[in-house]
C-alpha cells in the first residue's frame, strides 16, 4: 500500500509539472495576440511583411514584433540583459567576487541584477516601438507613449515571471522553451507560402531535396552540440593505488562552447554594412562594398572568419583555461604528460582553439544550408529553418529531454529506495 501511494503521488507530480509547463507556455503564446491600443495593426503589419531585421526579431518573439501585442518583446529583454550581464562579469572585478566567493547567495545576487538589467532593456525596447509605430498610430501624444511603454515593459516582466516559474516548477528551462515555442509557432505560416504541385515531378524532386538537407541539417546540429573531446585526467590518489588504475576520468570539452550565440553575432556583424551604403555618396565605394559583403567568395571567408571571432571570444568568457588549470592543480588532479599549472593551462587552451576552429565551420555549414537550398528551391526556409533557429531547437529539445529523462529516473530510484 505504501509503494502504491507513493506511485500515485510521483504521478500526480509528474503530470502537475507537465500541466503547469504547457498551461504557461500558452498563456505566454496568447498575449503575444493582445494587441496594444491605439495602432493600425492592418497597416503596420503590411509594411513591415518584407522588413528582414523583424522577421529576425520575431524568431525570439513568436510574430510578436509584427502584431505589436502585449507580449510583443517576449524574451528579448531577458535574452540582451543575460548576455550584458555575461560580459560584465568577466570584467567587474566586483561582481568576479560575487561569484566565485559567495556561492548560492551570489548566484542569487546575479540573478536580481539580471532582473533590473531586464527592466530596464524592456523600458528602452518599449520606447523604441513606441516611436517605430507613429506613422501607423491614430493618435500619437505623450499618453499613447507612457501606455505604450508601461504595457510593453510590464508584458517582457511577465514573460520573465513565467519563465522562471518553468525553469522552478516545471520542466526545462523556461527562457529556452518560449523561444522553443516561437520558434515552432512559425514554421505552418512558412510552408504555407511555398506552394508544392505534388503532379509535378520538379516540385517532388525539390520537396525530396529539401528533406534529405534538413536530415543533415539536423545531424550537423546534433553533432556540433553535442560534440565532446575528453581530456583523461588522473588524480595523485589513483597513481599509489594499483585497483583504481584502471577506472579513468575525463574532463569534457565541448565542441561549440558558444551555441547559437557566435552565429547570431556574426550575422548581426556581416549586416552592418547594408545600413551605411546608402549614407556614402560615391559609386566605387559602394561597388566595393558590395562586392566584398554581397553575393562574392569574400562575403563567405568574412561570415565564416566572424563566425570563428566570435566563437573564441563566446568561448573565452564561458571557459578560462588557465582556471581550469588552477583547480585541478589545487584537487590534485593532472592530465597525464602534461605539467601541472601553466603548461596545463596553455595545453587546454590549444585544444580549446582546435574545438573553436572545428565548431566554427561546422555552424558556418549549417547557416550555408538554407541558403543553398533556396537558390535551388526557391522555398523560403529561413525564417523558420535557418541556422539559429535550428540549432535553438535542437538543444532545447536535448535539454528538456535530458530533465525529463533525469526526472523519470530519480523517481524510479526513489521507488526502488522504499
Amino acid at each position: 500500500m505504501k509503494n502504491s501511494s507513493g506511485n500515485q503521488y510521483q504521478r500526480r507530480q509528474f503530470i502537475h509539472k507537465t500541466f503547469l509547463t504547457l498551461t504557461i507556455l500558452t498563456i505566454a503564446r496568447l498575449g503575444i495576440f493582445i494587441p496594444v491600443l491605439g495602432i493600425d495593426h492592418h497597416e503596420f503589419e503590411k509594411s513591415i511583411a518584407s522588413n528582414s531585421f523583424v522577421n529576425f526579431l520575431n524568431i525570439f518573439s513568436g510574430g510578436g514584433f509584427s502584431t505589436v501585442g502585449i507580449f510583443a518583446l517576449g524574451i528579448v529583454p531577458y535574452i540582451n540583459a543575460s548576455l550584458v550581464m555575461q560580459l560584465l562579469v568577466k570584467a567587474l572585478p566586483s561582481l568576479i567576487k560575487i561569484q566565485k566567493e559567495e556561492g548560492e547567495s551570489g548566484q542569487q545576487k546575479l540573478t536580481q541584477i539580471t532582473r533590473y538589467l531586464t527592466l530596464a532593456w524592456g523600458i528602452l525596447q518599449s520606447c523604441t516601438v513606441a516611436f517605430w509605430v507613429k506613422p501607423y498610430v491614430f493618435n500619437w501624444n505623450f499618453p499613447f507613449i507612457a501606455n505604450t511603454v508601461f504595457t510593453l515593459t510590464a508584458g517582457s516582466i511577465i514573460v520573465l515571471w513565467l519563465s522562471e516559474i518553468i525553469t522552478d516548477k516545471g520542466f526545462g528551462n523556461g527562457a529556452s522553451l518560449l523561444i522553443f515555442q516561437n520558434i515552432i509557432s512559425s514554421i505552418p505560416s512558412t510552408l504555407k507560402g511555398s506552394e508544392v504541385n505534388i503532379s509535378n515531378l520538379n516540385d517532388i524532386i525539390k520537396v525530396c531535396l529539401v528533406v534529405i538537407v534538413f536530415i543533415l541539417m539536423l545531424a550537423i546540429t546534433i553533432l556540433t552540440q553535442e560534440g565532446i573531446r575528453n581530456i583523461e585526467i588522473i588524480s595523485a590518489r589513483q597513481l599509489g593505488q594499483r585497483n583504481t588504475a584502471s577506472i579513468k576520468n575525463y574532463l569534457p570539452l565541448k565542441l561549440n562552447q558558444g551555441g547559437v550565440m557566435p552565429l547570431v553575432f556574426a550575422s548581426a556583424a556581416i549586416t552592418i554594412p547594408i545600413y551605411f551604403i546608402h549614407s556614402i555618396q560615391q559609386q566605387q565605394i559602394q561597388s566595393l562594398i558590395y562586392f566584398l559583403f554581397f553575393n562574392s567568395p569574400f562575403y563567405l571567408l568574412f561570415y565564416l572568419v566572424l563566425i570563428i571571432l566570435f566563437s573564441q571570444f563566446y568561448s573565452s568568457l564561458i571557459m578560462n583555461p588557465n582556471d581550469i588549470a588552477d583547480n585541478l592543480k589545487k584537487m590534485g588532479v593532472s592530465i597525464p604528460r602534461v605539467r601541472p599549472g601553466n603548461m596545463t593551462g596553455i595545453y587546454l587552451s590549444r585544444i580549446l582553439n582546435r574545438l573553436t576552429v572545428v565548431g566554427s565551420i561546422s555552424l558556418f555549414s549549417i547557416a550555408l544550408m538554407p541558403s543553398i537550398i533556396e537558390y535551388i528551391t526557391h522555398f523560403q526556409l529561413s525564417k523558420s529553418f535557418g541556422a539559429t533557429s535550428l540549432i535553438i531547437l535542437v538543444g532545447v529539445s536535448i535539454d528538456t529531454g535530458k530533465q525529463i529523462q533525469a526526472y523519470i529516473i530519480s523517481l524510479k530510484y526513489k521507488d526502488i529506495n522504499r
